[in-house]
């Protein structure tokens, strides 16, 4: 059996790229804040929700994933409120920042870890324009206060990397990162 670690729409729709057999359970793993590096960070709160899932359900293939959005080595997590939205789209506004997603699986008593890093270069955007964007909603539970696949998009100068990432979850690199812990998510 298969679960994915998380209540993500998006990261359940990706994961049906891989296979269509997998139960969805929210992990309720405490978050680290801090770690040496933003990837380090991404990967220890993957590997947290897969093992708090895989402790409840040690016989299953538990998939974690953890997306943050990095602005010159600061660490944008999911905004507090409009307020926050709208300054964290601000900061973004015109400049390049790394989307990183932490990706871990627990499977057999073992725990496989990886990341991907994905460029993403906004355009200018008014202040008119971003509390449009915020009042959507749509921000406001988004790491970074964005989302790529949605209203953001008008926003996007252009991307260097795997859009899936941007969106949450990696497909291409947790299809690797799955084969080099020998698992085939079409036998699973």
């Amino acid at each position: 059996m298969i679960i994915l670690a998380s209540g993500s729409p998006r990261r359940h729709e990706l994961l049906k790229k891989l296979c269509t057999n997998f139960k969805i359970e929210v992990s309720d793993a405490r978050e680290v804040q801090q770690a040496d590096s933003p990837r380090i960070l991404a990967m220890e709160n993957a590997k947290l929700k897969a093992q708090a899932v895989a402790e409840k359900n040690p016989d299953a293939i538990v998939i974690g994933a953890d997306t943050i959005v990095v602005l010159n080595g600061e660490i944008f997590g999911k905004p507090e409120g409009v307020k926050g939205a709208e300054k964290m789209l601000a900061r973004l506004a015109g400049k390049k920042h790394e989307v990183i997603t932490g990706l871990a699986i627990c499977a057999g008593g073992k725990i496989f870890s990886d990341y991907e890093v994905t460029e993403v270069y906004f355009g200018e955007m008014t202040t008119e324009e971003i509390k449009s964007y915020v009042a959507t909603g749509e921000p406001l539970d988004k790491s970074g206060s964005y989302a790529l696949q949605g209203g953001a998009t008008k926003f996007i100068e252009k991307i260097h990397g795997d859009w899936s990432n941007v969106v949450g979850l990696p497909v291409y690199r947790l299809r690797k990162l799955a084969q080099a812990a020998g698992i085939n998510f079409e036998e699973a």
